[in-house]
């Protein structure tokens, strides 16, 4: 299938431009690096550096490339930031979908696998959290995302685009080679700032709140391997011909608590943590965890990687081996195709 990625320089999508080309697949990125790294787009793959909003760009690529099908990564993320800077993530998540909705409409593309989020859900009623539970998202980030989810579900009723909607709880890990990770800044996510604090003697790792109702009073997130999940988009994918339209919850039906993920990265990496606690946030849930009984029982998806070990041991593996990141690499912006392809 040829496909196009948005978003394919970033952590979750370079690594499915990776996979997809693994599995026989001919993969064209999207990509303004804005936040993304030239370095993390595997080679094989055609780059286009524009932006999701470049309405023109896009139905070129679509018609002169002959695209069969987007995975749509290309997003900010940021819940603080979004809340801070709504125009910011109203524009890039949900306008720029538009135009790219728009553009699949306007050439005849039919199949869109949508990166979408938990946030969608907001404060959970119940957990495990299963595909039903009503969206209610908190912050402009959820918001975007419920109102993209919703303009996706349109677009397929009225032109016939076939979607499949992946609901992210928590991402972590890195190719099991040690090839390509997660590189933010400045960097929010979990494990990847434990994992900077067990290279740094001079940082610490923050724990907010202790006195939730959970077994040991920190909050209790899901966290899935990068490599399942993208393993979840491409069978997605692979069936929207036979199932059009589909919502899905990618998590790993078990919670793990910020005390458990420092132990966990404490045995991975061998050194003693700095923990400093502090009150907790708002807005920040006990519990949080997805049911995905779904997309096993309807795709027959089985994570590869369950251990939270694994995951960290990954993550660890390409934090060793990539201690700054993709910022020493010279090929940020090398070998980038011009528009007119």
């Amino acid at each position: 299938m040829r496909v196009l990625v948005t978003g394919g320089a970033g952590y979750i999508g370079s690594h499915a431009v990776r996979e997809l080309l693994d599995r026989g697949h001919t993969v064209t990125v999207v990509d303004n690096l804005s936040t993304g790294h030239r370095k993390a787009v595997d080679p094989r793959a055609r780059f286009i550096h524009t932006a999701t909003s470049n309405f023109d760009v896009l139905t070129q690529t679509f018609k002169t490339l002959g695209i069969q099908a987007v995975l749509h990564f290309a997003a900010n993320i940021e819940v603080a930031e979004s809340v801070g800077n709504p125009r910011k993530y109203y524009q890039n998540n949900f306008t720029n979908t538009l135009h790219l909705l728009h553009a699949m409409q306007e050439t005849g593309v039919k199949k869109i696998i949508f990166s979408s989020t938990a946030a969608v859900y907001g404060e959970p009623q119940y957990t495990p959290i299963h595909e039903l539970h009503p969206r209610l998202p908190v912050n402009p980030y959820g918001r975007s995302k419920h109102m993209t989810e919703m303009m996706i579900e349109d677009f397929s009723a009225a032109y016939g685009i076939n979607y499949a909607v992946l609901r992210y709880f928590n991402v972590a890990g890195a190719h099991p080679d040690g090839s390509l990770g997660e590189d933010h800044y400045p960097e929010s996510h979990l494990i990847p700032r434990i994992l900077q604090a067990a290279t740094t003697s001079a940082m610490e790792v923050k724990v907010f709140g202790n006195d939730y109702p959970t077994p040991d009073g920190t909050c209790v997130r899901d966290y899935i391997h990068v490599m399942d999940l993208i393993d979840a988009h491409i069978i997605a994918l692979e069936s929207l011909d036979h199932q059009p339209r589909q919502v899905y919850n990618l998590g790993s039906e078990k919670g793990f608590s910020v005390r458990e993920i420092i132990t966990a990265c404490e045995t991975v990496t061998g050194a003693r943590l700095a923990v400093k606690e502090e009150p907790r946030r708002e807005g920040d849930p006990a519990i949080l965890v997805a049911s995905s009984e779904r997309i096993r029982r309807k795709l027959g998806w089985k994570r590869k990687y369950p251990s939270i070990e694994e995951i960290v041991r990954h993550a660890w593996i390409w934090r060793k081996k990539n201690p700054r990141g993709y910022q020493d690499s010279t090929a940020e912006m090398s070998s980038v195709r011009p528009a007119g392809l």
